[in-house]
């Protein structure tokens, strides 16, 4: 999400650039995205917005829930974000999200099964070695490849990041599978004290269902950002919830186990003419729905940096795009880490939005297209 979105906002600033994806084809990978106000305002800019406004669900409010009894334990009236921070909060397929970005960068610029290996940068330039033996050169280079990243590792060496204990298991299919149950235009979260799992429609027309899950969980024995997951163990695990969740879950008929990984915030995100961006430099754990907005705001960040900028002064430009965006990155990644229940609380009539650290204020308000860049 992240490199296509840079792509596409150094695309509209005159300034060329090729992609290198690891992955052989694209698929529609079965799992919901929020696209949050500060989010959207980015793909406002990309010119997106009335695109995904016309496929996304737009919940009326989020709900956390008691587990077992189904009391209410909240509710947020999503009504006030787009009044309140000038955008709409959306919730969206991963797959329609990813498409809308791709059909902003020409076919012939996207180049699929290009593995990084290595990379080797001078005063000039970098030069890109892949798998299968062939080489590119870029004045810059942007690591958009995600937690594991390779291009982090060869900047600052191995690392492994932290292993959360936890799992999100998730799936998308069709709402008809869901019989005579309707969950409402809302957006559930069920909370129980070692586990949760939120809920909620991916499309306008609602038919296609989404749910998420964090669960305590042994390390799997492999290190992937999605595996197939075990449906019975799925099951047996929310045995105890409403049987509005356990309906949904019964309903399932597939679903891919996400391990969660972490990281502590970076403190260098890139070297001379090679940066990082997105879960690359500030991985994110899945719990206030920031992993891919904050990579979309790093994006149109980087692209404003580098407008205007000759070759030789790319390295200043990239440095200027760590300063710009670490502090507000790392903020969110720290916040995100620590999974607060009481996020999502805010007075829709405050003055300002962003007193509170528990007020997502400070995180919707945010317009990574206008916002100072000193």
């Amino acid at each position: 999400m992240g490199g296509l979105a840079a792509a596409a906002a150094l695309r509209q600033r005159g300034i060329s650039v090729q992609v290198y994806e690891q992955a052989a084809r694209f698929l529609r990978i079965g799992a919901g995205i929020q696209m949050s106000a500060n989010a959207m305002k980015v793909h406002r800019m990309l010119g997106l917005e009335e695109r995904l406004r016309k496929t996304a669900f737009q919940h009326r409010a989020r709900r956390h829930r008691y587990f077992d009894s189904g009391a209410y334990e909240s509710e947020f009236d999503m009504s006030v974000v787009e009044r309140k921070f000038g955008a709409p909060h959306l919730m969206m397929h991963r797959g329609d999200l990813h498409a809308a970005l791709l059909s902003l960068v020409p076919d012939d610029i996207v180049h699929l099964n290009k593995k990084l290996v290595n990379l080797e940068q001078d005063a000039n330039g970098v030069t890109l070695m892949f798998a299968d033996g062939t080489r590119a050169t870029a004045s810059a280079v942007i690591g958009a490849d995600g937690v594991h990243s390779v291009v982090r590792a060869q900047l600052f060496g191995a690392e492994q990041p932290h292993y959360t204990g936890r799992i999100a298991y998730r799936s998308t299919f069709p709402s008809t599978l869901l019989g005579d149950l309707d969950i409402g235009d809302i957006s559930t979260k069920w909370w129980a004290p070692d586990r949760h799992i939120v809920i909620y429609y991916v499309t306008k027309q609602k038919d296609e269902v989404y749910f998420t899950t964090s669960i305590p969980a042994a390390k799997p024995d492999l290190e992937s950002w999605s595996l197939k997951g075990d449906l019975a163990e799925l099951r047996s695990a929310f045995a105890a919830f409403h049987p509005e969740v356990r309906q949904v879950l019964a309903a399932c008929p597939d679903a891919n186990k996400w391990p969660i990984f972490d990281r502590d915030p970076q403190e260098q995100w890139g070297v001379g003419r090679v940066y990082l961006l997105g879960d690359a430099c500030h991985p994110m754990t899945p719990y206030m729905a920031q992993g891919a907005a904050t990579a979309i705001e790093d994006a149109v960040i980087l692209a404003r940096c580098l407008e205007g900028v000759a070759s030789a002064d790319l390295p200043s430009a990239l440095q200027q795009y760590e300063r710009v965006r670490k502090p507000r990155a790392s903020r969110i990644q720290s916040l995100s880490n620590l999974n607060k229940r009481n996020w999502m609380r805010v007075d829709p009539n405050a003055p300002d939005a962003a007193v509170k650290e528990n007020d997502p204020g400070w995180v919707y308000e945010y317009d990574a297209c206008t916002a100072p860049l000193q």
